[in-house]
C-alpha cells in the first residue's frame, strides 16, 4: 500500500507539473466559430462543463473506445477495409465496471460498520439469486472479459506483435486474482470473519493472524499485493493519467482566448531581416532575390 500510494501521488503530480505549451484537445467536431454555425458542445467542448462532460463520457463509458476501427487487407484484391471493432469496448468495459464493483463489495473486510451502500451493490450483484452462495455477476463478467483480453493478445498477430511482458504479466496477475477469489468464495471456503480480522488489523497498523484461514487466502493476499506495488510503475496507472491528459482536459476555445505558453520565455533570435543584411552582399552576388536592395 505505501508503494502503491507513494508511487501514485508521485507520477500524478509529475503530470500535474509538466507544462502543456499547445492548446492540444482531440476532437471530432465543430468548433465553435461563428455565431451562425452550430458547435458540438461535447465532440469539440468550449466549455468547464463541456470538458466535464466529456471526459465523464470517456471515463465511465470509454467513448472514444466504442469508436474504434481496425484495418485489414483483404486477399481479394487486395482491398484495405476499415470496419468497426465493439467488441474490445465492450470487453473493456465489462472489465473496469465488474472491477470497480468488486472493489466496493470488498469494502466490508476493511470498514466497521460496512456502509450502507455496499450491501446495495452486493444485492444488486447477486439479483438472480442462484447457488448458495449466490453467483455475483461481476465475478463471472470479469473472468470472461479478462479471457476476452488474452486471447485477443494471442489470436490477433498485429496486437500480439505489440505486446510485451508486462501487458501479459497484468492480464494474468489480475486474472489469477479474480480466480482465487472465486475458488475461496464458491469452492473452497474461507473464514470470513477471520479474513476481516486480518483486514481491519492490517489497516489499523496493529496485524494479527487468525489461525483459521486457508492457504488460498494468503495466495490470493499476495497476487493483491504485488499488484499494488506494481501498479504506479506499469500501464495500469492510466486510471488517473486520464484524468490530466492534455487532449482531453483542455477546452477547444483557441478561437476565444490566447492560449499562453508556459515556455515563451524571452530568447534572443535572429531575424530575417538581420540575416538578410549580414549577408547582403553575398545573397546579390549570387543573384537571388533580395527584400531590400
Amino acid at each position: 500500500m505505501a508503494a502503491f500510494l507513494v508511487g501514485i501521488v508521485y507520477r500524478v503530480l509529475k503530470w500535474a507539473s509538466s507544462p502543456v505549451p499547445f492548446n492540444i484537445p482531440t476532437t471530432c467536431g465543430q468548433q465553435k466559430s461563428l455565431g451562425w454555425i452550430k458547435p458540438s458542445w461535447i465532440e469539440s467542448p468550449y466549455t468547464k462543463l463541456g470538458v466535464a462532460v466529456r471526459m465523464a463520457l470517456e471515463i465511465l463509458l470509454f467513448r472514444s473506445l466504442f469508436r474504434n476501427t481496425r484495418a485489414e487487407i483483404r486477399r481479394d484484391g487486395p482491398r484495405l477495409l476499415y470496419f468497426e471493432d465493439k467488441w474490445l469496448w465492450l470487453g473493456t468495459l465489462a472489465f473496469h465496471w465488474s472491477m470497480l464493483l468488486i472493489v466496493l463489495r470488498h469494502l466490508r473486510f476493511f470498514v466497521e460498520p460496512v456502509p450502507r451502500f455496499v450491501f446495495v451493490i452486493d444485492g444488486v450483484d447477486g439479483f438472480l439469486q442462484i447457488g448458495a452462495p449466490q453467483i455475483l455477476i461481476s465475478d463471472v463478467v470479469i473472468v470472461v472479459a479478462l479471457l476476452y483480453l488474452l486471447q485477443r493478445r494471442f489470436a490477433d498477430p498485429k496486437v500480439r506483435y505489440i505486446s510485451l511482458f508486462a501487458d501479459y504479466l497484468a492480464l494474468f496477475l489480475l486474472l489469477g486474482i479474480a480466480i482465487s477469489g472465486i475458488l475461496m468464495r464458491y469452492f473452497f471456503k474461507v473464514d470470513l470473519e477471520a479474513v476481516k480480522q486480518l483486514a481491519i488489523g492490517l489497516v489499523t497498523f496493529s496485524p494479527t493472524v487468525p489461525a483459521s484461514i486457508g492457504v488460498l487466502f494468503f495466495v490470493h493476499l499476495t497476487m493483491v499485493s504485488f499488484l499494488l506495488a506494481y501498479f504506479p510503475f506499469s500501464k495500469l496507472v492510466h486510471m488517473g493519467g486520464v484524468f490530466l491528459s492534455p487532449t482531453r482536459n483542455l477546452a477547444n476555445d483557441s478561437r476565444m482566448r490566447r492560449h499562453v505558453n508556459p515556455w515563451d520565455y524571452p530568447v534572443k533570435v535572429h531575424t530575417y531581416q538581420e540575416w538578410e543584411a549580414e549577408f547582403h552582399d553575398k545573397i546579390k552576388t549570387a543573384d537571388l532575390p533580395l527584400e531590400r536592395e
